[in-house]
């Protein structure tokens, strides 16, 4: 394996260059390939633009887009010099550039189009450091007007490549001596974490780091030369780059789609991909719209697709017993539960043979007639899509990571996948569970947080060493704040996080902590808990204040003697859904995936030992525990 990540996509080129790397749509809706050598080239040539513009060693350059073959070419290049990008999507906040950028000691700035532009220049005073900008799409008079009154050298990505043509002409070998010099410990990117309206962490993610995972994910998820992985994943997110490096070290061909529903079906069908690596929500999406179109036909069709799904969920279920593919803690003796198991798994197969040739074929061919596996990852996938799946004969390979671990801590293999678990840790990365309080190592099948540690987590959080502290240990464990159990096969279930970031479904992260201040600003709240782990949309508990409630419905003369039946009633409710819709909103600095769905009322408040620490900070797993009925009902 190679020790950096131009030394690696160089040698992926020379072995197959008129491999397709990358598949790109363009307006008219087909799709054109780029070669693994012209790619390669790309790179190469936007490498020797920024030597030529004065690009040093380390430093730090701010890459500030969406999918497009572009972002590649220019990640690549910028690492050949040894540079080290600085990532985020076109939907971050003018407030995040600011301090992504600014922390981050930027002075130039690689931007999709003239709406990024528009941003940085919002916010130049604040960026002093910032002189030059690139721009993927071509700039437009008024870019090159404003850019330039700012103090800004203003150039297209076309440009760069130009240049960088002519300084390769002039300079032979010049850009191969600087991935020379690279180091697998080297900086490869600073990706600040999705915080809300905190302050990121900038995760700093070495070339060894992306590059440890590698060795045994690609036997895991296997692809052959010239297989495709159709891409929905924001870019510059550690899941997505990992994605991006595992097909390109197994010359396999990169296609860039969308999540939205129509298109993805649509690039399914004419891309024909051996991979989909997907956040659980997309895959909820498949299996929620399958069942809307079944209910939608009615009739004798759906009774069928109901019996033969029902019949394959058992058969499944006795099949994962059969042949040890369930989550189990110990070394129990399987074979004694074949007498029992046999026969209706006997009986059950050939009406599950016959429910995929009358349904489930057609439903599989939605996914292209080379599919091989989903690969879910970004959050938890919920059993049910997932037991659905596996019935009607489509793999799905769960992973599981964070931006820390670069992200890849572990994933199911394709060949045997297990229900139940996130699959062993790769190889290179060792995970324990662990006492919460005591820190010391749990035996197999006792619930603890996870540490793991290896040659993927990350080498810290950028310029705050303290933080890096709180969660690497002298010896190396990363604390990943999930909890966890490990199986007797060394597979890990999780089962929640300690961590207070909610991640849903869709792959947001959500800090809670500043919505429930919102919250609490209410004169009627007094207490407010934001839930929404491994779900579409985010609900709250609410501790209304007792006194202030009283006397609302006192005013509005409501019919209520005792408090217990004023929190139950409809009145005190929508007073509390009108509180917070007035707070977290987009106009108060939230986004639209942080808004508060569902609210339910709870008459007790918390007390100190059972939802609250002796600091009197809120126990969240122990409130998920607590108040699990209650929970449940918010995600009807």
């Amino acid at each position: 394996m190679e020790t950096t990540l131009p030394r690696l996509f160089r040698k992926r080129a020379q072995e197959y260059p008129e491999i397709a790397f990358q598949m790109t749509r363009f307006k008219d809706g087909h799709f054109e390939p780029t070669t693994y050598k012209e790619a390669y080239d790309f790179s190469v040539a936007f490498a020797g633009g920024l030597l030529a513009h004065g690009v040093e060693r380390e430093e730090h350059i701010g890459l500030i887009s969406d999918n497009r073959k572009e972002w590649e070419h220019a990640d690549m290049g910028l690492m050949m010099t040894g540079a080290i990008d600085v990532p985020r999507g076109c939907d971050a906040t003018i407030g995040d550039l600011e301090y992504i950028l600014s922390f981050a000691e930027c002075k130039r700035v690689i931007v999709e189009n003239s709406s990024q532009i528009t941003k940085i220049l919002g916010i130049k005073e604040k960026l002093p450091l910032v002189t030059e900008m690139i721009v993927f799409d071509p700039p437009t008079d008024k870019d090159i007007e404003e850019t330039k009154k700012a103090g800004i050298n203003l150039f297209s990505f076309e440009q760069i490549v130009e240049e960088g043509k002519k300084y390769n002409e002039q300079n032979p070998g010049k850009v191969d001596e600087e991935i020379e010099k690279g180091k697998w410990d080297d900086l490869a990117t600073i990706i600040f974490t999705s915080g809300t309206t905190g302050k990121p962490k900038g995760v700093m993610l070495s070339h060894g780091n992306f590059i440890t995972q590698l060795d045994e994910v690609c036997e895991r998820i296997y692809l052959f030369p010239g297989d495709r992985g159709l891409m929905v994943l924001p870019v510059w997110h550690a899941y997505q780059r990992a994605v991006e490096y595992v097909v390109m070290n197994q010359a396999a061909t990169i296609c860039y789609s969308k999540p939205v529903g129509p298109v993805l079906l649509a690039d399914l069908q004419t891309l024909n991909p051996q991979v989909l690596p997907a956040v659980p929500r997309v895959f909820e999406a498949v299996y929620d719209g399958i069942w809307r179109k079944m209910r939608k036909t009615g009739g004798i069709t759906f009774s069928l697709f109901r019996f033969f799904t029902n019949i394959a969920l058992f058969h499944s279920k006795l099949d994962r017993v059969l042949f040890d593919r369930t989550t189990r803690y110990g070394m129990d003796k399987r074979w004694l539960q074949w007498p029992a198991f046999v026969l209706p798994w006997l009986i059950c197969y050939p009406i599950k043979l016959l429910g995929h040739a009358l349904i489930f074929r057609k439903i599989k061919k939605m996914l292209g007639t080379s599919f091989r596996s989903g690969v879910p990852g970004g959050g938890a996938l919920p059993p049910a899509v997932d037991k659905f799946f596996w019935a009607i004969g489509i793999k799905l390979s769960e992973g599981y990571g964070l931006t820390e671990t670069s992200p890849i801590i572990s994933v199911r293999p394709i060949s045997r996948p297990v229900l139940g678990n996130v699959g062993s840790p790769v190889r290179g990365v060792s995970a324990r569970v662990v006492d919460p309080l005591t820190r010391k190592p749990l035996k197999r099948g006792k619930k603890g947080v996870l540490e793991v540690k290896g040659g993927t987590v990350m080498k810290g959080y950028y310029k705050q060493p303290e933080l890096t502290a709180k969660v690497i240990d002298e010896n190396g464990w990363f604390d990943t704040g999930d909890l966890a159990r490990l199986t007797a096969n060394n597979e890990i279930v999780l089962c929640g996080r300690m961590k207070d970031t909610i991640v849903q479904t869709g792959g947001e992260n959500v800090e809670p902590l500043p919505i429930e201040m919102k919250m609490q600003e209410s004169r009627f709240i007094q207490t407010a808990v934001v839930l929404g782990q491994d779900q579409r949309y985010l609900a709250a508990l609410v501790v209304p204040e007792q006194s202030e409630i009283e006397a609302f419905c006192a005013d509005a003369k409501l019919p209520y003697k005792k408090y217990s039946d004023m929190v139950k009633s409809d009145e005190v409710l929508h007073l509390i859904e009108t509180e917070v819709a007035t707070r977290v909103n987009a106009k108060n600095g939230f986004k639209s995936y942080e808004r508060i769905n569902k609210i339910g009322l709870l008459e007790k408040p918390f007390e100190v030992g059972v939802e609250l620490s002796a600091k009197q900070e809120m126990m969240r797993y122990r409130i998920n525990e607590i108040y699990s009925s209650e929970i449940k009902k918010l995600f009807k």
